[in-house]
C-alpha cells in the first residue's frame, strides 16, 4: 500500500535572475527617490518654520492682538478668531451647496441639466482663488464695504467644487440595492436619499469637507479684496476681519524683524492646522 506524500500548499517560490533582481532594485530606488523629492519640500518648509517661528508661539501669541508696527510682543488673536469665524461661515455655504450639487450629479444622472451642472462644477474648480475674491468684491464689498461675510463668500465658493466632486464619488459607492430597498417600501426618492443614502455616505462626505477646509484655510488672495484685515478682535461678520493668511502676508512683507517673526509663527500654526485637518480626513475615510 503506497503512502501518500504531503505536498506543501503555498506560493511557489520563483528565483529572479540577476538582471531582473538588478532592475527591481533600480526601480525601487527610483520610486524611493521620487517619494523623497515630493516630501522633501514640505519637510524643509516645516523645519524652517520650526526654527524661525517656534520661539514666537507663546501665550501672548494666542491671547493678544498685534503690537504697533516694529514693536516687540503682541500676538495674532485677531487673526485666529477671524480665520475660525470665516471658515465656519464658508463651511455653511460650501457644504450646503456642494452636498446638494453632489447629490444631484450622483442621484439624477439622466436629468437634462446634469451635463450643464457638471460643466459648471468643473469650470468652478479651475477658477483661481483671486478671481473668487474679485467676485465677492463686486457682489458685496462695492455695496456694503469690506467684511468677514465677503471673505466667507469667497472661501465658500472655493469649497463648492471640492465638496461636489467628493460627495458625488462617495454616493456612487453606496450600493444600488440600498436605494432599491428604500424605494420598495414605498418611500419617496427624496426620503431615500435623505434618510438612507446620505447617512451611508456620511463618512466620505465629512472627509471631503475637511479636505475643502484645508484647501481654503491658507488662501490669502481672496481675503485681500474682501475681509481686508483688522488689528482688533472682531466677531461681527459685517465688519472688516483679520485672518491668518492676511497676517502672514503682511508680516512677511514688513521691514521689521518682529513682524516677520510673528508671520513665521502664524505660518507654522497654519500649516500645523492644515496637517491635522488632513490627518483627520484620512482617519475618517479609513474608519468608514
Amino acid at each position: 500500500m503506497m503512502r501518500a506524500t504531503a505536498v506543501p500548499i503555498g506560493r511557489p517560490r520563483t528565483r529572479l535572475s540577476p538582471a531582473r533582481r538588478l532592475k527591481n532594485l533600480l526601480m525601487g530606488g527610483v520610486i524611493l527617490l521620487a517619494t523623497l523629492l515630493v516630501v522633501m519640500p514640505l519637510i524643509l518648509i516645516f523645519v524652517y518654520l520650526l526654527r524661525e517661528g517656534m520661539g514666537a508661539l507663546n501665550l501672548d501669541f494666542f491671547t493678544r492682538t498685534p503690537a504697533p508696527e516694529g514693536e516687540a510682543g503682541g500676538g495674532l488673536l485677531n487673526a485666529i478668531t477671524g480665520s475660525l469665524t470665516m471658515l465656519a461661515m464658508a463651511s455653511v455655504i460650501g457644504v450646503v451647496i456642494g452636498v446638494a450639487g453632489g447629490v444631484f450629479l450622483a442621484e439624477y444622472p439622466r436629468h437634462p441639466l446634469m451635463p450643464t451642472i457638471r460643466m459648471l462644477s468643473d469650470v468652478l474648480a479651475g477658477i483661481p482663488a483671486i478671481v473668487m475674491g474679485l467676485v465677492a468684491y463686486s457682489l458685496i464689498v462695492l455695496r456694503f464695504g469690506f467684511s468677514g461675510l465677503a471673505g466667507a463668500l469667497a472661501l465658500g465658493l472655493l469649497m463648492i467644487p471640492i465638496v461636489v466632486r467628493t460627495t458625488e464619488e462617495v454616493l456612487k459607492l453606496v450600493p444600488l440595492s440600498v436605494r432599491e430597498a428604500g424605494l420598495s417600501l414605498g418611500l419617496p426618492r427624496w426620503v431615500v436619499i435623505l434618510r438612507i443614502v446620505l447617512p451611508a455616505a456620511a463618512g466620505g462626505i465629512v472627509t471631503g469637507v475637511m479636505l475643502a477646509l484645508a484647501r481654503v484655510a491658507g488662501e490669502a488672495a481672496p481675503l485681500l479684496f474682501t475681509a481686508f484685515g483688522n488689528n482688533n478682535v472682531n466677531l461681527d461678520p459685517t465688519k472688516p476681519m483679520s485672518a491668518l493668511p492676511l497676517e502672514i502676508y503682511r508680516g512677511a512683507t514688513s521691514a521689521y524683524d518682529e513682524n516677520q517673526r510673528l508671520a513665521k509663527a502664524g505660518a507654522l500654526l497654519l500649516i500645523t492646522l492644515i496637517f491635522l485637518t488632513s490627518l483627520l480626513a484620512r482617519w475618517a475615510s479609513r474608519r468608514r
